[in-house]
Formats: structure tokens, C-alpha cells, sequence
């Protein structure tokens, strides 16, 4: 892995200084702005802009649909959406998402990427701890959350509330999108290195193919917070809204037990925390994705990006805990602290952000343990 910095030019013949291949900072998410290749209906916030990743923004219109689908090579979104749709929604005064059903809204933000430059999208964290699915289509995609080399064109999100409904409307930020020029390689070989030069997490780490995060089943000791479950036939949530909502109107908690476990039964939602501490260094991001389900009837549900400088000292942070969004598949499954639970695997950014996770950007879950989304009463 090659730490070198050096000027290059992009893919639109300008010099940039960096690496040449990596996921793109704010500053050049920003040159991407003045540029055109990231445009919107209405202006790009400065809020928006994440350390390595763009928040996007539903647009004024939404369609209930059957199903969720991908279009398919040469196939734009809307031709399927005026195939599938049940009816059209106006988000531009707010309108409720219910849980159970898929949603598909076209985004304020598209995109015309140079050949070279392709995007990866996520739920944000506070999406994910809702348990809304949410996942980003372009035209003619074969898989979601992609954005192919050189693709010009819309985006869209698709919308599944899957625990509470939701009130949504135009402008709300459910995803985010990072994008990557080239494509860079991280071995474990790299990772082991960057643990015994940073410290990712504390002690030794388990690495293979990304850093193992185990389970916390014990925490503070026996009967003591660990985690919630989602309850049945909640109330509304408010995306937009941040600290109103009665955490016990929503959520059961789930404390430890003796024997440091706990079942985990089919069709729930549960957040429940990592053991390790994480500290993701300046020039890196991180993704945690689904352990091997091959292992046990359960995976963490949502892909988590963990920005440049999460947990990190730099950004005041001492370690940060991964929060986990968990489901069981079709049987109860046994759960045990230390558990494998899933791995984050990392990519080189092309250059240092001039502002990392927690400095001064409206940061909710620096330092967190285990914690719920920042819509609810703290």
C-alpha cells in the first residue's frame, strides 16, 4: 500500500494532489460541485458534505410500489416504476412511509462520473438504527448501492421502513454516497500494518478479509443495559426531527444476562454494541459488512460507514463502540458475548479531509457506546 503523495491529473485533466487511486474527501466532493459532476434541483447544502461522503435528499415526489427491483442493463428506473407503481405520493408538505411497504423516490442529487470514478452508497447511521432499508438504484443498474464508471444520469432511493413508519419529506437524508476514483486494493497485509501503526482497536485484532467485531453481551455486568428491541406497533417517527421521541415508546431494553447470552428471535430488530472500541484513522474509512452467515442464523442488517477520524483522538474521540443493527433469519439463534458479528473492511481516501468525523460538523455518534438513533430523548 502505497503512501506516497503526488500531483496527478483526474479524470477531467485538472491536477489534483493525492493518490491516485482512493475514496474522494469533502474538498474534492466539492471540485466534483463546481465542476457539474455532482448536481441537484436545489442547491447543494454545506451540511450535506460529510468528511468522505455526500448526504442525498428525497426529492418531491414518491411512489408506493409491489415490489423492491432492480432495472437492468439498457432499462431506466421509471420505465419499472410505471410499471410497479401502486400510487404517487407529494412529499413537498410531508407524507408517511408505513412500515412494511417499499417506497421508490427519485433524489435531488445526480451525477455525471468520469470514467475512472465510480460510487458506493449507504444508509446513514441514524437510518439504519430505525430500521428503514434503504437502498440506492441508478438507471439500467444491475445491483444496488452502485454507481457504475462514467454513469450520468438520476439516482433514486428505495424506501422500506421495516419496524415503525415514518414521516418523511422533501429534503430528508436517509443515504449517503461516497465516491472512489480507481480501484484501490487493501490487503490484510495492508490492515495488519495499519493496526500496528494506529491502533484500530485496542489489543490484538482478528484479521481476515477486514478487522472481526465481537458482540458486547455483558456490559457494565449481570442485569446492566446491552441492547434494545424494536417493539410491534410503535408510533411515527419523524426522520427530520432529532430528540423528541420517548425512547420507551418505541424500544424494550434488553439487559445482561449471567451467562452472557441471549436468543435472538426471527423477524426482530435489535441495536446491540461491539466489544472493541474503534478508531478509524484520518486518511481512512471503514465499512462494517455481515459476518459470514454460514456461521449462524443472523447478520448485522445494514452495511455502517464509519467516516475518517471515527473514534479517533485527533477528532476528540477515545474509541468508539460500532453500533449493530441485528436480525435472525428463520429460526432463534443463541447469541454469545464475544460473538463474530461482522467485519470492517477499509480503503484509503486520496487525501487527508480538512475536517474529520466529530470536528464541528454536527457529528452525532462520536465516542458513543451503545446508543440509539439521534431521534430519540437522550
Amino acid at each position: 500500500m502505497g503512501q506516497t503523495l503526488f500531483d496527478i491529473n483526474d479524470d477531467a485533466g485538472e491536477p489534483v494532489r493525492g493518490h491516485s487511486t482512493g475514496i474522494l474527501p469533502a474538498s474534492q466532493l466539492r471540485a466534483m460541485m463546481q465542476r457539474g459532476r455532482l448536481v441537484a434541483l436545489r442547491e447543494i447544502e454545506e451540511s450535506q458534505i460529510q468528511p468522505a461522503s455526500l448526504d442525498l435528499r428525497l426529492g418531491s415526489v414518491a411512489w408506493r410500489i409491489r415490489a423492491s427491483f432492480l432495472p437492468g442493463p439498457n432499462v431506466s428506473v421509471k420505465t419499472r416504476i410505471d410499471q410497479l407503481a401502486l400510487h404517487q405520493i407529494d412529499l413537498s408538505k410531508g407524507a408517511v412511509f408505513e412500515a412494511g411497504c417499499v417506497y421508490i423516490v427519485p433524489l435531488l442529487e445526480s451525477v455525471a462520473l468520469p470514467s475512472r470514478m465510480s460510487g458506493v452508497a449507504n444508509p446513514k447511521s441514524s437510518t439504519g438504527r430505525l430500521d428503514v432499508f434503504t437502498r440506492l438504484i441508478t438507471d439500467g443498474a444491475k445491483e444496488f448501492d452502485r454507481v457504475e464508471p462514467g454513469y450520468e444520469g438520476p439516482l433514486y432511493a428505495e424506501v422500506s421502513p421495516r419496524s415503525f413508519s415514518i414521516l418523511v419529506r422533501e429534503g430528508s437524508r436517509l443515504n449517503q454516497l461516497r465516491l472512489r476514483r480507481g480501484s484501490p486494493s487493501f490487503s490484510d497485509a495492508d490492515l495488519r500494518k495499519l493496526q500496528a501503526e494506529q491502533g484500530i482497536v485496542a489489543g490484538d485484532a482478528d484479521i481476515s478479509d477486514g478487522i472481526a467485531l465481537t458482540v458486547d453481551l455483558r456490559g457494565a455486568g449481570w442485569s446492566e443495559l446491552i441492547g434494545y428491541r424494536a417493539k410491534r406497533h410503535a408510533g411515527l417517527i419523524d426522520v427530520d426531527r432529532p430528540g423528541v421521541h420517548e425512547v420507551s415508546d418505541f424500544w424494550e431494553p434488553i439487559k445482561a444476562r449471567q451467562d452472557g447470552t441471549m436468543v435472538l428471535d426471527p423477524n426482530e430488530f435489535y441495536i446491540l454494541a461491539s466489544r472493541e472500541a474503534v478508531s478509524i484513522p484520518p486518511d481512512h474509512a471503514a465499512e462494517m459488512v455481515p459476518y459470514n452467515p454460514l456461521v449462524g442464523e443472523f447478520r448485522v442488517h445494514y452495511a455502517g460507514f464509519f467516516d475518517p477520524g471515527f473514534g479517533h483522538s485527533v477528532a476528540g474521540g477515545t474509541g468508539s463502540r460500532a453500533v449493530l443493527e441485528v436480525r435472525s433469519h428463520e429460526v432463534p439463534f443463541i447469541l454469545s458475548h464475544g460473538q463474530i458479528i461482522g467485519r470492517l473492511v477499509f480503503e484509503r481516501l486520496t487525501e487527508v479531509p480538512e475536517r474529520v468525523y466529530g470536528q464541528g460538523i454536527g457529528s452525532n455518534y462520536q465516542a458513543q457506546g451503545l446508543k440509539l438513533s439521534k431521534h430519540f430523548k437522550v
